[in-house]
């Protein structure tokens, strides 16, 4: 194998890491006027699509761990844009909700996807074709892990 493989630039995961960090930059600047971070706007994605959810199930929807979730959660809670209540029917289980205040940010929020769209510089198409190519990537790095693990 040659050394050429090993250069930084050859590294596809520096490559979307870099991607990822450009992404945070600008998720930044647009979020602020929200009031959130890019990990609290993809909660408030997900309960705006699906509402209310189980921790359990937004941490699975966002590959995030209870750990990680938890603090998001707490704040998101602290600002008043969710509340968090254990389930009637499971007292382990606590089920995440929007507030009022919560509900209606989404309408400010509708605004941040057009301009992070503008902000690639791709069209529509070529969009959902990098999203269709990292969704698959993602899918065989799950499988590959799980290979490893096995």
């Amino acid at each position: 194998m040659s050394d050429t493989y090993l250069r930084l630039d050859r590294q596809i995961c520096f490559s979307l890491n870099a991607a990822s960090r450009a992404f945070g930059s600008v998720y930044r600047v647009l979020l602020k006027d929200l009031g959130l971070t890019y990990p609290q706007y993809l909660v408030m994605l997900v309960l705006w699509e699906d509402g209310e959810l189980p921790v359990k199930r937004l941490g699975e929807r966002l590959r995030l761990d209870s750990g990680t979730l938890s603090p998001l959660l707490k704040r998101l809670e602290a600002n008043g844009l969710v509340r968090r209540e254990r389930s009637a029917r499971d007292e382990r289980s606590v089920n995440v909700a929007l507030t009022e205040e919560g509900a209606a940010l989404k309408e400010r929020a509708a605004e941040v996807p057009r301009r992070i769209a503008a902000a690639t510089g791709f069209d529509l198409a070529e969009i959902d074709d990098l999203r269709a190519r990292l969704n698959q990537l993602t899918e065989a790095l799950d499988a590959a892990a799980l290979l490893q693990d096995a």
